[in-house]
């Protein structure tokens, strides 16, 4: 560069945004369930009269025990929260049986999972996981300019055999969703307990349990137990679903130590924030409300599959607080529902252009959207 040129002079004219990574400007971004507000706006509805079964909430409405400890966390929101979440990680560690220092918090469980991705994704590397799986494990893989290899399914749920042989000597990362979203497949603590122990101890392997909660006691997963033999497992759980407190946006990955600590590297500073953390710790501590979600769930649940088999609608068996159901041209009939004020989850995003997820609600919610359902099918 000579005295009387600029680096403006020298460099090719572009746009800003032209200069991200190409791997980033190739993602779909991730797109959330309609909110109540946005359909009410455009189809002119009154919000009142709106099912909201989009989304896997809870829809009971939150613990008295949660809102009163969100009401004392309230009076220090000018302060920052615990940076290190150390009651709520003491409380997850006394929950599990396990040391603080294998715990690391999240802005939602999703937020785990990205940290993990931070931490031992780069470009050239490679993630392993399922067709049909959450759709967060290839953004999080494309975002750092890795590879995600998708395995093909089989009967909608995670062929473990199959993903076990996709990995290679570049495989960094394998997650696996256990009940999975959004098929609601689902399995057995014994087969992912032998795929854990048949993974090269220098890949990181996800167990992604968001859903552990609504499962019947016996079939739980005991993963959590598992990582003293396997210090390559990430075990992922969420506050969002079966205890209530999507909105807030808490989870937790339990691992090793040594992994905890690169996680912790890459985290975010406060990226839990006060009301999160009471919040947790009053709802980890109200088993009773968790049980009673899960046992309205299956109530639910058995609603839903009894009033689908009469429209003749099939549907996978599911192990979430979920149901995805084949009902042809899913596009039209959620574009229906919506227009009969029932908001459910189109997935053609994950290759699933017949199907539509419909969350567990409340009675009430539930024969509404069969009702709503029943009109836009015409049955």
């Amino acid at each position: 560069m000579t005295a009387s040129t600029t680096p403006s002079q020298t460099r090719t004219p572009t746009d800003a945004a032209s200069r991200a990574p190409a791997w980033v400007r190739a993602i779909a971004p991730y797109v959330p369930g309609k909110p109540v507000e946005e359909v009410a706006r455009e189809l002119h509805l009154d919000p009142a009269t709106i099912v909201k079964l989009a989304s896997n909430e809870n829809p009971r409405g939150p613990s008295p025990r949660v809102l009163a400890a969100i009401r004392e966390a309230a009076a220090d929101v000018t302060r920052y929260p615990d940076g290190n979440g150390f009651a709520l990680r003491a409380a997850l560690a006394l929950h599990h049986g396990i040391g603080p220092a294998q715990i690391v918090l999240g802005n939602g469980s999703n937020d785990v999972l990205e940290l993990v991705a931070a931490a031992f994704l780069t470009p050239g590397d490679e993630a392993v996981f399922s067709q049909f799986a959450f759709a967060v494990y290839p953004l999080a893989t494309k975002a750092r300019g890795a590879k995600g290899v998708e395995v093909p399914a089989r009967d909608h749920g995670h062929d473990l055999d199959a993903m076990l042989a996709a990995i290679t000597p570049r495989t960094r990362v394998v997650f696996v969703a256990n009940p999975n979203n959004p098929t609601g497949t689902w399995a057995s603590s014994a087969k992912v307990a032998s795929f854990v122990a048949a993974v090269p101890p220098d890949v990181v392997v996800v167990l992604d349990e968001a859903y552990d909660e609504y499962l019947p006691e016996e079939g739980r997963s005991p993963s959590i137990g598992w990582i003293g033999r396997h210090p390559n497992l990430v075990v992922v759980r969420t506050f969002s679903k079966a205890y209530g407190l999507a909105a807030l946006r808490v989870g937790y990955g339990v691992m090793d130590a040594s992994i905890a600590a690169l996680l912790e590297r890459v985290r975010q500073p406060f990226n839990v924030n006060a009301l999160a953390q009471a919040a947790a710790v009053a709802a980890l501590a109200d088993r009773d409300y968790v049980e009673e979600s899960s046992r309205q769930n299956r109530e639910g649940m058995r609603q839903l599959e009894a009033g689908l088999d009469r429209l003749r609608v099939p549907v996978l068996r599911s192990h979430g607080n979920f149901l995805l159901v084949r009902v042809g041209d899913a596009a039209a009939v959620f574009d229906g529902l919506l227009r009969e004020g029932v908001i459910v989850r189109p997935v053609a995003g994950y290759g699933l252009p017949e199907w539509l997820r419909v969350t567990i609600g409340l009675p009430a919610e539930n024969a509404r959207f069969l009702a709503a359902l029943a009109k836009v099918l015409g049955r």
